[in-house]
């Protein structure tokens, strides 16, 4: 008889009708991966192993985010659990994300505002797939992003834009896909293509809010950073984001420059597209398939929106 999974609040796509997040091939492997995955969570990332344990964990975070309606922060239960595994089940540290995470949304309106997947300048943007996970986990369990930073025309996009359509992709895998909370992402970044207007739209201030979302407000950590299609000049650039970075994150990046070969050793061709020397599947199915995940939530999305700090509402803001 197979043994049933520990209970947890898993995303209803996790296991259901489109397992294409999941390494495995196959339902039972996926169980199996899912349970590999629990249990590095409960010895990397101090998720009590104990049921009780650690839905008191959740409720004590709840309990704290109840009282701070200035928030308007979810507190359902996975939602919750996302943050302290980002933050490895310490409740300050997870306060601190969430507070980050809800004032960002507030403050960034240009990010966090009007997110419908329909509207013509986003859908032009999922249709170029200039933020596409792949669709399988690496040998490390982590969901590896294809950040196609400058495939946009800079004349005509919005580097906000660009950025919302990101935001918008990961708050859509931290909805679906519990792996992600546990493993973290690995972001190989594309520069191919990038000209004195991309470098234009990159201003130091737009780096600083790109850099704050990263590493002080989403419940996801970033487990590397992999800039490919590098021009010479890019550490010119890179030493902008090194200087709003923390040290960990800073170990983090790294600079192939145009070589597929230095690519492929640490991401595996296998789960690569062809045009990245892989042999998962083309480019245009990943746009296929994402463009049709993001207008697929679009109520979702318009529904999440109302999640964002109200700086008119502060009665308890501690």
């Amino acid at each position: 008889m197979q043994q049933e999974l520990p209970s947890r609040p898993r995303p209803s796509l996790m296991l259901g009708p489109e397992p294409k997040h999941l390494a495995p091939d196959d339902e039972d492997d996926a169980l199996v991966f899912l349970r590999q995955a629990l249990r590095h969570a409960t010895e990397h990332l101090n998720e009590p192993e104990d049921e009780e344990t650690r839905k008191a964990a959740v409720e004590e975070l709840r309990v704290w985010a109840l009282d701070q309606p200035h928030l308007n922060a979810r507190t359902d239960e996975w939602s919750l659990t996302c943050f302290l595994r980002g933050c490895k089940y310490k409740q300050d540290r997870a306060r601190k994300k969430m507070t980050n995470y809800y004032e960002i949304r507030s403050k960034v309106p240009e990010w966090f505002h009007q997110r419908d997947p329909t509207l013509p300048s986003l859908l032009d943007l999922l249709k170029l797939g200039v933020f596409l996970p792949l669709l399988r986990k690496d040998e490390e369990g982590r969901t590896v992003v294809l950040i196609r930073a400058v495939i946009h025309d800079p004349y005509k996009h919005k580097l906000s834009d660009v950025f919302k359509i990101g935001k918008m992709l990961v708050d859509l895998l931290l909805e679906t896909d519990e792996i992600i909370s546990i493993y973290g992402v690995f972001a190989v970044i594309d520069l191919s293509g990038v000209s004195l207007g991309h470098a234009l739209q990159l201003t130091p201030p737009v780096i600083k809010k790109a850099v704050h979302a990263w590493q002080d407000c989403y419940p996801v950590r970033t487990r590397s950073m992999d800039f490919i299609n590098a021009p010479i000049y890019v550490n010119v650039v890179l030493n902008i984001f090194r200087k709003f970075m923390n040290d960990k994150l800073k170990r983090r990046v790294h600079v192939h420059g145009k070589s597929l070969n230095s690519l492929h050793k640490v991401v595996s061709p296998s789960i690569l597209p062809e045009e990245y020397g892989g042999t998962c599947g083309t480019l245009q199915e990943l746009r296929d398939y994402w463009l049709e995940q993001a207008v697929s939530k679009r109520l979702w999305f318009l529904e999440n929106e109302k999640h964002k700090a109200d700086f008119g509402n502060t009665a308890n803001p501690d």
